[in-house]
């Protein structure tokens, strides 16, 4: 494991921004790869106690940073970002309307984070695709990402709408439910319309230490559900400029986003109070994530930045930590380097 690297961070950010200012023209530059912000993440990847993936693009320039571009990490709830683009792109071809009412099983309660699984688990209950879609991004609720995952098409479906969209190396592939019972180890579940929230109880409560150990290994080597972080910022990218959605749809998911109610520590966790930050998270066993887009101030522009950590025993904290101190430097680098 990394040894810890303790990090003074005023000093830090001052060191930063005064070499980098030293260094920089006064217009802003266009394009090209910004190595003094990626040698201060490789300096922080540390604080992370694993692999530290990370991908900045500041928006108005095309000024790129990354480090770990193309290495795959596992999404966890960050998946959810490019199944709404896939939800959203159905809305705009006319498949059905954000107020298409869906309605709730029990078998459709999924077993992780999630309001609908703890309130509703009677008969009755029917939502609309965007009240799914806002407890899918908002509260990352996974019964309400599977359900659009279901709106979706499935994960094949969006997968080959991000190459269409020219975003290679992100993967979406299992349910929420069937990624969860991947990582525990479970097997022999009976088929998704018979189960319910007790049959996951039940089949994750007979894995054995040894099997969810040697369960959690494969995941964390499974391509299935992975984003690189140079294809997750190039699809928060086209995001942006509403590259595949209509205007009406870019502009809903971009609010979803900033109204993000998860994820405090992690890309906003460092950032000057009232930074407006578009974003989704993603934690699963050794995995935390965090990836959206940053509002700089002064009309300095927007900074895109995907954040991912992977093989990290340190406690969730400590990694958001290391995202956080990442999300500050990018933040000031882009601010003050013009």
């Amino acid at each position: 494991m990394p040894n810890r690297v303790p990090v003074p961070y005023a000093s830090r950010i001052t060191t930063v921004a005064l070499a980098a200012l030293l260094a920089a023209p006064l217009a802003f530059a266009q394009g090209g790869t910004e190595t003094a912000l990626e040698a201060e993440w490789a300096r922080l990847e540390p604080l992370s106690g694993g692999v530290l993936g990370l991908a900045a693009v500041h928006l108005e320039t095309g000024r790129t940073a990354y480090l770990h571009p193309d290495d795959p990490f596992p999404m966890a709830s960050t998946y959810k970002v490019p199944i709404a683009v896939e939800v959203l792109r159905r809305v705009d071809e006319g498949e059905f309307g954000l107020d298409h009412m869906i309605d709730l099983e029990l078998s459709d309660l999924s077993p992780g984070s999630g309001t609908l699984s703890r309130l509703f688990d009677d008969p009755g209950v029917s939502l609309s695709i965007l009240n799914l879609m806002e407890l899918m991004l908002l509260i990352s609720d996974n019964s309400a990402t599977d359900l659009c995952l279901r709106a979706a098409g499935g994960g094949e479906r969006v997968t080959a709408r991000m190459k269409e969209l020219g975003v290679e190396g992100v993967v979406v592939a299992r349910s929420t439910a069937d990624l969860i019972t991947d990582y525990v180890g479970a097997e022999g579940l009976p088929p998704r319309d018979e189960r319910t929230r007790a049959t996951y109880t039940e089949y994750y409560g007979k894995v054995s230490d040894e099997d969810r150990a040697a369960a959690r290994d494969g995941f964390e080597e499974d391509p299935r559900d992975t984003a690189t972080p140079r294809g997750m910022a190039d699809l928060l990218v086209k995001i942006w400029n509403g590259e595949g959605l209509s205007q009406s749809s870019r502009d809903l998911l971009i609010d979803i986003m900033e109204r993000c109610e998860t994820g405090a520590g992690r890309l906003k966790g460092r950032l000057p109070a009232g930074t407006v930050v578009a974003h989704k998270t993603g934690t699963i066993g050794r995995t935390t994530n965090d990836v959206g887009i940053i509002y700089l101030p002064s009309d300095a522009g927007h900074v895109v930045m995907a954040a991912f950590v992977k093989e990290s025993d340190d406690p969730v904290p400590d990694r958001e930590r290391a995202i956080a101190e990442a999300a500050r430097a990018a933040h000031d680098y882009f601010l003050f380097v013009r």
